[in-house]
């Protein structure tokens, strides 16, 4: 699309309540990974292993938030940018997982929040971004049912600590399925365990926790707006054939209602997915009851949609993703289809399971590859045209009556990408990771104007 197509694109269409925001998390951008009595994560161990990450990229720097968290919520005022999405790191709060509170770690995030309200900018806190403790990870992590508590434990230090500071909105887990199917399935996320024996044990306690984390920030602190965070994409069949419509279904019941549907009351989407049927051998007499969880508004999170077609040699799925970079269609650095109607169709796919509560897209972006000169611009027309189309697909979905309430981009600045490493450039501002210099793109600046 070119600019012109978004001339009916304006802030005020969306009312003067709606939240427009970036997100991070800890792990990506804080560094210290060590420093003031942190323990190690399971992200920590995972990237010192060879072969794991791209080129041997590590997590131990990053973005040196940590210690540059003042200079980077200045340039928060300079874009405008009200709301900020960040993660609470575990480990740095409980170094043994549970028991011990490290106060300097606590007080990081005391000092961070504060701040942050000092100058205006609303924190949104998401409780866990995929960086478990190792210590917890050498119990057994997601597939030890004793997490169940272990969560709890943390979530009330949290909320009993920070929850007097006048910081009222909270995300409990970010995409269980990422970190759950990616960790203890495929292996290639940490802490890198293979198979449905890890998977289906990981996926049942992550399903509850997220009822947990709401249960216990909500002991802690009256007046609160909490939800969790869902990684979706729009499937499409290949064909319109019986084998693939059968698969896009099985495709589209574990990439985007595996955790949605539980968080409802409404069980696993196990009628689609017959393979998980051994999670009912897990479940006790009070899980069913205790996966529903009450949730003030659902975080959506879409990047693409997927081609699915059916493939018999695919174990337990028996279906496969058309990669589009295959399909010669337009594509992010990650490989992802640029398909700015998707985010609309998950919008209105998951406005149907609360329709009385409000959604959030609590992620959306584009990784295009960057080029600095040395100068102080970065000129990436593609990520500004992404942002501007998927943004005007979140309008499109408002004017038609959907609840859209928020719309955070992924992310503030470029960071450490999981197993992909430092490759992968989401950011609004630019980051030279050998001296930390920032420098805001021209999507930043886009964004910026945007939304004042």
């Amino acid at each position: 699309m070119l600019d012109s197509d978004y001339s009916k694109l304006h802030k005020n269409d969306f009312g003067s309540d709606f939240f427009w925001g970036v997100s991070t998390a800890a792990l990506q951008t804080e560094g210290a990974w060590n420093e003031d009595g942190k323990s190690a994560s399971i992200w920590d161990t995972f990237s010192n292993k060879k072969r794991k990450i791209y080129r041997g990229h590590h997590p131990k720097i990053a973005c040196d938030f940590y210690y540059r968290w003042e200079e980077d919520i200045q340039i928060l005022k300079v874009l405008g940018i009200k709301n900020f999405r960040f993660s609470l790191s575990w480990s740095r709060i409980l170094p043994d997982g549970t028991g011990r509170i490290n106060h300097k770690g606590l007080d990081f995030y005391k000092t961070l929040c504060d701040a942050l309200l000092k100058e205006g900018i609303t924190p949104w806190p998401t409780l866990y971004h995929w960086d478990l403790p190792q210590v917890l990870e050498d119990r057994g992590g997601w597939t030890n049912r004793e997490i169940l508590g272990w969560f709890e434990n943390y979530v009330l230090v949290i909320g009993k600590e920070l929850g007097n500071r006048g910081i009222h909105n909270w995300m409990v887990l970010n995409e269980p399925l990422v970190f759950t199917g990616a960790g203890y399935f495929l292996g290639y996320h940490a802490p890198g365990k293979k198979g449905f024996s890890n998977f289906i044990p990981a996926m049942l306690h992550a399903a509850l926790c997220t009822g947990i984390g709401e249960r216990a920030m909500r002991s802690c602190q009256s007046q609160i707006n909490i939800g969790s965070t869902y990684s979706c994409s729009y499937i499409v069949p290949k064909t319109n054939s019986e084998k693939d419509l059968s698969a896009a279904k099985r495709a589209d019941a574990l990439l985007n209602r595996l955790f949605i549907e539980p968080a409802c009351g409404l069980n696993f989407p196990l009628e689609d997915l017959k393979v998980l049927r051994p999670v009912e051998k897990l479940m006790k007499a009070e899980d069913q009851k205790n996966l529903k969880a009450n949730l003030d508004f659902i975080g959506v999170q879409n990047y693409t949609r997927e081609i699915v077609e059916s493939c018999w040699y695919v174990p337990y799925l028996k279906a496969r993703l058309v990669n589009a970079k295959k399909r010669g269609v337009p594509h992010t650095e990650m490989e992802w289809e640029v398909y700015p109607e998707s985010i609309y169709e998950m919008l209105k796919k998951f406005s149907k399971y609360m329709p009385e509560k409000p959604l959030l897209v609590t992620e959306n972006g584009a990784a295009f590859p960057d080029h600095w000169d040395g100068g102080h611009e970065i000129k990436d027309w593609k990520r500004t045209d992404y942002l501007q189309s998927h943004i005007a697909q979140v309008q499109r979905a408002k004017q038609e009556g959907i609840n859209v309430q928020g719309y955070f981009v992924w992310t503030l600045m470029d960071n450490f990408e999981w197993a992909e490493g430092y490759k992968p450039r989401f950011g609004l501002v630019f980051l030279d990771f050998e001296t930390q210099r920032r420098i805001i793109k021209d999507s930043g600046k886009w964004f910026s104007k945007f939304i004042s």
